[in-house]
């Protein structure tokens, strides 16, 4: 099992990096089956969705090279850590246009959230979980928050002594969901 740890912030600088990281640090390290990737949205330059094709029409063959990188790692994944900033209380605009612009490399794969912000990204997470529903994508309900006010200091990201234990529970549940996925799927095919 793959599950991909995006980092949703295409911002040249951003604070989600360094919390993408630590989650992905922690996971890396978990016993298991599982394998953990770093996917960075900001170096995949997903274009804005201009084109007269649908994307689930698209049949995953898309015409613009840097959409078709994107569509391979996602497609390659069995689910997903999103990790996303909020901004003017929702989602930033970018990560969410890199969602738009694919369809079925989404469909029914497994999502956490991790957020951070001023009150630690929760207006964006709950805008995701609208948005992810589309694609039937089951949620853990899970979920972490990174507080500006807290979990930083002096512009440095200084999580919480409690934030590891939290995404090892978030993670525990993720990984479930993600072989319960698999073992539905395995089942439908057979």
């Amino acid at each position: 099992m793959k599950i991909g740890i995006i980092n949703g912030s295409i911002r040249a600088e951003r604070n989600t990096e360094p919390v993408a990281k630590y989650a992905y640090d922690i996971a890396s390290q978990r016993d298991g089956d599982v394998t953990y990737e770093y996917v960075d949205l900001g170096e995949y330059n997903v274009p804005l969705l201009t084109t007269s094709v649908h994307p689930m029409m698209a049949n995953k063959d898309y015409e613009d090279a840097n959409v078709q990188a994107w569509s391979d790692t996602i497609d390659a994944l069995d689910g997903f850590v999103f990790v996303t900033p909020e901004y003017n209380h929702g989602v930033p605009g970018g990560f969410k246009n890199a969602v738009d612009v694919l369809a079925a490399e989404w469909i029914g794969k497994p999502v956490s959230f991790i957020g951070h912000g001023a009150v630690g990204g929760v207006r964006a997470i709950e805008q995701w979980r609208q948005i992810l529903a589309n694609f039937s994508m089951p949620m853990t309900r899970a979920e972490l928050n990174f507080n500006l006010f807290f979990d930083w200091a002096d512009g440095e990201f200084t999580p919480a002594e409690r934030h590891p234990g939290e995404i090892q529970a978030m993670l525990d549940e993720l990984e479930a969901l993600v072989a319960k996925n698999r073992e539905t799927v395995a089942a439908d095919r057979s």
